[in-house]
């Protein structure tokens, strides 16, 4: 390079940095520099070029805040000179450095530039002092040779460059240097002169780096332990210090103020901030519906609540004991009448028993997602999350948008969901244990990257362990769950022949009534999109057939003539030449299905015929499959018609009078059929009289209230007139029916979801009871001996699954669930307690590890949380290879790495937790050089994990309407007869499909609706009429994308495989 020019900028070849590599190393004596911001970088790249110079002076001015730079300004309009005291200068010049290290790269060059500045400081070779006055604002590099070597005096440089890496190298500067002995003279003078009043700041260097800094080598592993869980846990470490505001005028008589639902109302309100939605899924029992109450006193606006209509009454009672103003109850089914409404005046959205809107593909779906866009919604469900990924997918999409979501990290929901939803279709279902496998991991998957952002959730044992003491305070505990018992009713010879040849006959049934448009010769585009419902019509009245069978025989045999009914009527018509089909019971059905209303399915089938077709449409094995099935129901029917006896009522009744639990206390017995109801509570009340009460969807307002005055604790007017209540699982949701502790099971609930909100009903924190007590009926066959009862009635089981074949998922709602398992878990205490989660690990361990240290051991709360970012530690570890684990931060998101020899994998909260967790005794070991090759490695799998995947929109799939939308939009758009109107609102629907806020509903009507037109304006009418307005609203959570926030690391430590 040249370096006789005295002008000379940081282009190429030409930096301040080289021109100082050349100078200094050529017999330079002393090094001064005067400079208004210093940054320890400038030094990293110099100090092999300081070795032999023999006295270096640093000269600083002091960088200051806003606050301070604002006053300085002040005082300087008021003609005022301030000056820092020495000890500010020192704490302004310690925060500076601070800030910088924490922006530094951390890597070996830097560690060991940092160590060389030290250790000249602490042989005397380095000085560095800060001016303390904020006057100062020079760029000044004074070199002076060694005379005895040379004639050559020294030179100054001075223009634009701070003593900087950017200001060395990066940044465009000018600068010049003057190689007059004079200038190099008049220089110093100032420079004596400024170095006189000066403060001497090398040893707060030292003490800087060594104790704020990532350079800190004394932190231990103990310590870095609780640094991780102070980092992890910042947001919500004090959320048990502040009680949140209730208007004591405005709480029910008799409530009790407990710091588990305070709490989960705290994390609801800031999860409610940050994405526009949160789901209270806390187990049964914990009490939702207070939550939700006490959560809706804390937000502003007008609150709509959605909810079953048998719990219409009770939520509306909540809200109003609580004092929540300006709200309204409404029922899932009269979603419509909302929209007729109007929704402009909702901004709180609560929804129970949010997890039947687990199906995005309707317009139930479509509706809910109408009503909830743009506003705060709460999802309230114990069991939001089945085995299928798009189950929470579709619930988070009322809020979220589904390829431009606000969720750290996951930018794109549905492309997260689909990768995962993928991963469990490589797996053959009935490989079962692979298949279990591939849904645990994505469960944590789903934990960890999308639910610890939006729920709130805790376990019974969670509670009682980690919120003991209020518990303690209040007088509360939670019941024991008894051990289940099995009641075992037992199948003659006659009748284990009848049961075993139905279930052969049932297996080689076709439902061909039910999948009529299936056997079309010639179906058009409509009729093929109609088949998917009748298959899934078909599939779903052999459930209910199979599970009538196990029910009750009186239910079987009331459906079966339905059948054989139906059957009859369909093929009459068809030997007339004419069939009238229905097509528009898709939806209905389910919903139908959902409140055990089997007339209702019958009803819709048989009743909206809306086409006409004729005989010789249809292919010759209709035919044949319709008078196939009514002879197998004719034949069914016969079997059956000889079966007078019912051990299953005679077991029951026997029990009943016997059993001292059954004899002594208010029962509950839950069945799924209301026909199984309505003859229990025929046969019962023989020998019990008006002391038992049926109920299911078909029952009015006045027996309901008459069931909770009877079962409710908290009733104001308390009576005993009902000691058996009969009712479907209309009453498994949401009511509270605690002065009972007895559920009776007397059919099997297919999906164990069931029995915990059954269990649910009478297993709540502020019961009366010591022990709660659930009884299970099982078909067997006769035996003396408890284990062949047992083999029988697994046996039983596998019968029904093995009936429906693939089906049978369907029969335990999407939970691929063996018969053993179903079994055993039907009859698990443990589950039943634990809510159907039982916890290995849980995160209120580690809070309360760090809140303890809080409250008990102030002094080392206060050295952890002063501890720097980056920091490190290192120690000796069993059973672990040589590794660094990393802890970063990005906004919102966190994420946990651990690099080996070989690969980089992603930690989950816990792994991590459990690898760092150290006793306070854990030694601190030296950092080896191969800490940097780990944790670079870990820092490039971050920045890999948190680069953001370019969004495409692929051709199949669930994208193919809106990749057909947006293709229709771009062919179009530069259409000539369009207002500039018309062209804004073709912008606003490109971006809400690409954003993936319009559900697959509106997409998939509104690309059928265009399919064939090519009029433009006919297009966009189409378009303003099939998307309603609500869905071009901005979500409550739409803020900048998150990736403007810098990659930080955290912490990490070194782990030393023994």
């Amino acid at each position: 390079m040249n370096t006789d020019l005295t002008f000379f900028t940081n282009e190429k070849d030409s930096t301040l940095l080289n021109r100082f590599k050349v100078t200094l190393e050529n017999n330079t004596k002393f090094f001064d520099v005067l400079v208004g911001y210093f940054r320890t970088s400038g030094f990293f790249h110099l100090y092999k070029s300081l070795e032999k110079v023999e006295k270096i002076r640093i000269l600083v001015g002091i960088n200051v805040d806003k606050k301070t730079h604002d006053l300085l300004a002040k005082s300087k309009e008021e003609q005022l000179t301030i000056k820092f005291s020495h000890k500010e200068a020192k704490d302004v010049f310690s925060a500076e450095v601070t800030r910088e290290m924490e922006e530094s790269e951390d890597n070996v060059d830097i560690e060991l530039g940092v160590q060389k500045f030290i250790e000249f400081i602490k042989s005397g070779k380095l000085e560095i002092r800060a001016y303390p006055s904020q006057n100062i604002h020079a760029k000044v590099y004074i070199i002076r040779k060694d005379t005895d070597k040379s004639e050559d005096y020294g030179r100054v440089i001075t223009g634009s460059s701070n003593f900087s890496y950017s200001g060395l190298h990066d940044n465009l500067e000018f600068n010049v240097e003057l190689k007059d002995s004079r200038d190099v003279k008049y220089a110093l003078e100032k420079f004596e002169a400024l170095w006189k009043d000066a403060v001497d700041i090398s040893e707060k260097y030292i003490e800087t780096i060594n104790e704020k800094t990532w350079l800190n080598d004394t932190i231990t592993p103990y310590e870095l332990y609780l640094k991780f869980l102070y980092e992890y846990f910042k947001e919500k470490i004090n959320e048990d210090m502040d009680s949140i505001y209730k208007d004591k005028r405005f709480l029910p008589e008799g409530f009790m103020d407990l710091e588990y639902q305070d709490e989960a109302v705290k994390d609801a309100l800031a999860k409610l901030g940050d994405y526009g939605g949160v789901f209270l899924a806390d187990v049964v029992g914990l009490g939702k519906t207070y939550i939700s109450a006490l959560l809706a006193q804390q937000l502003d606006g007008y609150t709509l609540i959605i909810c079953p209509p048998v719990l219409k009454d009770y939520w509306h009672d909540t809200f109003r004991d609580f004092g929540v103003r300006g709200f309204e109850v409404e029922s899932l089914g009269k979603l419509d009448r909302i929209i007729e409404k109007g929704v402009e005046k909702y901004k709180n959205i609560f929804i129970d028993e949010a997890h039947r809107f687990r199906n995005e593909t309707n317009q139930t779906y479509e509706k809910l997602k109408q009503i909830c866009w743009g506003r705060r919604v709460i999802l309230v469900s114990a069991t939001p999350l089945n085995n299928t990924p798009f189950d929470i997918l579709s619930q988070v999409k009322l809020f979220q948008k589904g390829h431009n979501s606000t969720i750290p990290n996951i930018r794109d929901l549905d492309n997260f969901f689909s990768k995962l939803h993928r991963k469990l279709k490589t797996v053959d279902r009935k490989n079962l244990k692979a298949y279990l496998k591939i849904v645990k991991e994505n469960s944590l998957e789903m934990r960890e990257n999308i639910l610890k952002y939006l729920m709130v959730r805790r376990t019974r044992s969670e509670v009682l362990k980690y919120f003991k003491k209020d518990l303690e305070n209040r007088n509360l505990k939670f019941p024991t769950v008894s051990e289940p018992k099995k009641v075992y009713y037992e199948f003659d010879d006659k009748l284990e022949k009848v049961f075993t040849k139905t279930i052969e006959l049932i297996k080689t049934f076709n439902y061909a009534r039910y999948m009529p448009l299936t056997y079309l010769k010639n179906p058009d585009v409509d009729e093929k999109q109609e088949m998917v419902a009748q298959r899934n019509l078909g599939r779903f009245m052999k459930i209910l057939l199979v599970k009538r069978l196990e029910s009750s025989f009186y239910a079987f045999k009331m459906t079966l003539d339905r059948f054989i009914g139906s059957y009859e009527g369909f093929i009459g018509m068809l030997n007339k030449g004419t069939v009238y089909i229905s097509k528009k019971y898709g939806d209905k059905v389910f919903e139908a299905l959902d409140n055990d209303d089997e007339e209702g399915i019958m009803r819709l089938v048989e009743q909206e015929k809306v086409k006409k077709y004729k005989a010789e449409d249809f292919d010759k094995p209709f035919k044949e499959n319709l008078e196939n099935d009514l002879s197998i129901l004719l034949e069914i029917k016969k079997l059956w018609d000889s079966v007078t006896a019912d051990p299953k009522i005679d077991k029951f009744e026997a029990i009943l009078k016997a059993d001292k639990v059954l004899k002594d206390n208010k029962l509950i017995i839950f069945t799924e059929s209301k026909e199984t109801a309505d003859y229990l509570d025929k046969n019962l009340r023989k020998s019990f009289g008006d002391k038992v009460l049926s109920y299911s969807s078909k029952s009015s307002s006045a027996v309901r209230d008459i069931i909770i005055e009877n079962y409710d604790p908290k009733h104001k007017n308390i009576k005993d007139d009902i000691r058996i209540l009969i009712s479907t699982d209309i009453l498994a949701e949401g009511v509270n029916l605690h002065r009972s502790n007895v559920v009776i099971n007397y059919d099997i609930p297919w999906n164990p979801t069931r029995v915990l909100q059954r269990v649910g009903r009478v297993n709540r924190v502020d019961t009366k009871f010591d022990d709660i007590y659930v009884y299970n009926f099982f078909p067997t066959i006769q035996s003396n001996n408890e284990i062949k009862l047992e083999e029988a009635a697994i046996t039983k089981i596998q019968a029904f699954h093995d009936t429906l074949g693939e089906d049978a998922q369907y029969l335990t709602e999407g939970e691929e669930i063996t018969s053993h398992e179903l079994f055993n878990r039907l009859n698990s205490k443990k589950i039943l307690e634990e809510g159907g989660e039982i916890e290995e690990d849980s995160e209120l361990k580690y809070l309360s590890e760090i809140r303890n240290i809080r409250d008990n051991n102030p002094d080392l709360y206060e050295r952890i949380k002063r501890l720097p970012k980056k920091a490190r530690s290192a120690r000796l570890c069993k059973d672990i290879k040589e590794s660094v684990i990393t802890f970063f931060r990005k906004g919102k998101l966190r994420k946990i790495f651990m690099a080996e020899d070989k690969e980089v994998k992603e930690l989950n909260f816990f792994n991590a937790a459990q690898i760092l967790k150290a006793e306070t005794s854990a030694r601190k070991e030296k950092l080896a050089p191969n800490f940097y090759k780990y944790l670079t490695l870990n820092k490039e799998e971050f920045k890999l994990a948190t680069t953001e995947e370019v969004r495409k929109f692929k051709k199949s799939g669930g994208r193919s309407n809106e990749t057909a939308l947006i293709r229709v939009i771009k062919a179009i758009e530069k259409f000539q007869g369009f207002t500039d109107e018309d062209e804004e609102y073709l912008l606003k629907v490109l971006k809400a499909i690409e954003d993936g806020a319009l559900p697959k509903q509106t997409t998939k009507v509104l690309a059928k609706k265009i399919k064939k037109e090519t009029n433009p304006l006919k297009i966009l009418y189409k378009f303003k009429q099939s998307i309603p307005q609500d869905f071009f609203k901005e979500g409550i959570s739409d803020n900048p994308y998150y990736s403007a926030s810098p990659r930080e690391v955290i912490l990490s430590e070194y782990l030393i495989g023994k």
